[in-house]
């Protein structure tokens, strides 16, 4: 972050008896602007933290700054200190225990703060930069606009927002109500007749009777629920279903003679269709009311869509809503990795009749085979659509995947073959392996001649983090042909000049080149990429240590596959905690990293950090690309976007190229972030990083929060996949 540090120690914890427990700094504060950071482990799951100023002087009345925090999770804002004073916080609004986990009190400049109070405004409202950046901006306008900043914080306990809460203030408001569906349903040139197709075994006849019901309950007409039994040997599995198939013709169903599981039933079940689409519905999962019709209505403005799916949730052993998984859009790399398609998954008829429905050999995992040869056979990412709704509750038991994934581990074992063919269909050349039930990794092929890799590493003195870096490379990494180009922008110590001489001596894949101009980013890497020898380029700083030997294989594989373009690692900070795991578009105001400090050991949000995935960019901290691909979009932005943004940049225009991004968990390395540039501190800078965030709003504009690879259910305000209390979604 921008800043200067402050000499201020962690506050002394108090607690009068009977009262709120509250902290203290020792030393006072100067007047100025702070960032202030925060995490504290509560005996509650979220409260709000109070800042109070008290000041020196005692004609001046004290201040309070709100700050909504969860418990454990990192938070931050800026706070303005109009004159000397106290700071004393209360982290609890109630009495009790806590554990003060972090506490980073920074002191900025003026220009950063306006900055910060922009991008946190953008960040809530996209439409602002019109009011932002106007050039007819007036002089009192951050007046207003850090009373806007403080009014989010007063606001944000709304963003401490639970599931059951998003559902009644959210959800609910925008499904239109039976009478306007109805309506609208009129005005459709098409209403497709959509095919549901429900395998039943043994079913617990009131989870059977309630996926029934909710199949009867849907407010589009057009459907027709296929069922096969599998041979039941319950017998009221039958009277139940024929008891429905009297009271509303559109359900059909077939008992087999003999059990045959769930490729061979769904396969019977598909006999019975004869619609335009085929919708999958577990036996004891469920539909929300207006689901067929949230679909029907995404299809007249989508008619070509030959796939269909949407975000989905559980339904836990009392039958309470959970764990909703807000979904990104197309993702063919997520895709490879887990079924995260999954449901409500609905596909042209037409297009599982020429794969040949379901195949046997491959139960457990028949939706997620099924999927895979039907994506094989489309050329346009078009052809598949996202619904960012929740159109599916797949009920969980004690015998369910979803609630212990060891009960069908088979399933992976399905899953891994599925995976593995489709590879070898599409000519990869990748090998699938399994990394856990559910979770998969391709292991794509290097040529035996493998290609040249040009490490780029831009450094100025700072000789602990080069010789570090440059070690750590040379030390740890297996991969063999690469050259290391240390761009050396203006360095005087004579130890770092003592160093460049002895690696260069010593070794003969490092190179230093002089680049003795003012500090630019994208400049020094441009400049090192003509001199760049490798087929592939590769973006990494100077206070990289190397974690993974395999890091540059992996990232390698990747990048040379004609589809993508950008690759990033796995990047923690010296606790081991994330410091990226891909960039999501539009946190921050621009864009800000996935899972930021995540602890190591966690798996993320479904187990995002387990696997790779597409993202719309990534950190130039360690990036991986080829050279046609970097000089076809013109390098990285020396006139515009000198030190940040560049990546996020560079990235866009990539993905504009047609090319897809990617992130992957198996290029493990350590960032000492912004050690070695140091901080804006200065009027000067400050500006330019002002100036930064003003170019990415006006060149990617509403692209910014419109992230695919991001559900625009989830907040831009953190990096937790939390809920977002503004969701970017339209109604349904």
């Amino acid at each position: 972050m921008p800043a200067e540090k402050s000499p201020h120690s962690p506050p002394e914890s108090h607690r009068p008896s009977g009262e709120v427990p509250y902290l203290s700094l020792s030393s006072r504060l100067k007047a100025g602007w702070y960032m202030l950071e925060i995490a504290v482990d509560l005996p509650c799951a979220k409260s709000v933290t109070k800042i109070h100023l008290d000041f020196v002087n005692t004609n001046t009345e004290s201040m309070v700054y709100s700050l909504p925090i969860r418990s454990s999770r990192t938070a931050k804002r800026l706070i303005h200190v109009p004159a000397l004073a106290h700071l004393h916080l209360e982290p609890l609004s109630t009495n009790g225990a806590f554990v003060l986990r972090t506490f980073r009190l920074t002191r900025v400049g003026q220009y950063f703060a306006h900055a910060r109070i922009k991008t946190k405004l953008l960040n809530r409202h996209p439409l602002y930069y019109k009011r932002l950046f106007s050039a007819q901006e007036k002089n009192d306008v951050y007046t207003h606009l850090w009373e806007d900043y403080n009014a989010i914080f007063e606001r944000s306990p709304k963003e401490l927002i639970s599931y059951e809460e998003w559902i009644e203030r959210i959800e609910q408001p925008s499904i239109p109500s039976q009478y306007e569906q109805q309506q609208r349903i009129k005005e459709w040139a098409s209403k497709p007749l959509f095919s549901i197709v429900t395998p039943t075994y043994n079913t617990p006849l009131p989870v059977l009777r309630a996926c029934l019901d909710s199949v009867l309950a849907q407010s589009y007409p057009h459907w027709e629920l296929c069922i096969a039994d599998d041979a039941s040997t319950n017998p009221a599995i039958l009277d139940l279903l024929t008891y429905y198939a009297n009271q509303d013709s559109r359900i059909r169903f077939v008992i087999r003679e003999k059990n045959g599981h769930i490729v061979k039933a769904s396969n019977t079940a598909l006999e019975l269709a004869s619609g335009d689409f085929i919708v999958l519905l577990d036996h004891d999962d469920t539909l929300p009311s207006h689901a067929l019709w949230t679909v029907a209505k995404a299809l007249q403005a989508h008619p070509n869509a030959q796939i269909i799916y949407s975000d989905e949730d559980k339904l836990d052993l009392n039958g309470h809503r959970c764990e909703p998984f807000f979904k990104p859009d197309w993702s063919i790399d997520l895709l490879r990795s887990q079924n995260y398609i999954s449901h409500l998954g609905v596909y042209r008829h037409e297009l599982v009749k020429q794969v040949g429905g379901f195949r046997e050999g491959f139960d457990g995992s028949q939706d997620y085979d099924l999927l895979l040869r039907c994506t094989a056979r489309l050329n346009d990412a078009a052809d598949i659509l996202h619904i960012p709704h929740i159109l599916y509750h797949w009920r969980m038991s004690n015998q369910s995947a979803s609630v212990n994934a060891d009960n069908k581990s088979y399933a992976s074992e399905s899953a891994q073959r599925a995976l593995q063919e489709h590879a070898n269909t599409m000519q990869t050349g990748a090998k699938v392996s399994v990394i856990a039930n559910g979770l998969y990794r391709h292991h794509w092929p290097i040529p035996a001649s493998e290609p040249l890799v040009s490490l780029l590493i831009p450094t100025r003195d700072k000789l602990e983090l080069i010789e570090s870096c440059v070690r750590s490379i040379l030390d740890k990494t297996t991969y063999h042909h690469y050259e290391i180009l240390i761009l050396d922008n203006g360095s005087v110590n004579p130890e770092t000049l003592q160093f460049f001489e002895a690696i260069q001596a010593g070794n003969s894949r490092v190179k230093v080149l002089r680049w003795d101009y003012p500090f630019n980013y994208s400049a020094i890497n441009n400049f090192g990429s003509r001199q760049a020898k490798g087929e592939l380029l590769g973006l990494i700083n100077n206070d990289i240590e190397v974690i993974s030997p395999n890091w540059l294989s992996e990232m390698v594989s990747h990048a040379i596959r004609p589809d993508v373009g950008c690759v990033g690692a796995k990047l923690f900070y010296a606790d081991d905690s994330i410091q990226h795991a891909g960039v999501i578009l539009g946190i921050g105001g621009v864009a800000g990293h996935s899972h930021k400090y995540f602890e190591h050991h966690r798996g993320g949000y479904f187990s995002q950090l387990r696997i790779v995935r597409n993202v719309s960019a990534v950190t130039g901290a360690v990036l991986l690309l080829r050279k046609s691909v970097f000089e076809n979009v013109g390098g990285l932005d020396g006139g515009e976007l000198k030190v940040a943004f560049n990546d996020v940049d560079l990235c866009l225009k990539v993905r504009d190229m047609g090319l897809v991004n990617v992130w992957t968990p198996f290029a493990e390395l350590y960032h000492h972030e912004s050690k070695s540039r140091g901080q804006d501190i200065t009027p000067q800078q400050q500006k330019r990083a002002e100036h930064e965030v003003t170019v990415m709003v006006q060149r990617w504009g509403m692209h910014l929060y419109n992230d695919p690879y991001y559900n625009p259910n989830l907040t831009l305000t953190h990096e937790d996949y939390s809920l977002s209390v503004e969701p970017r979604m339209m109604n349904i």
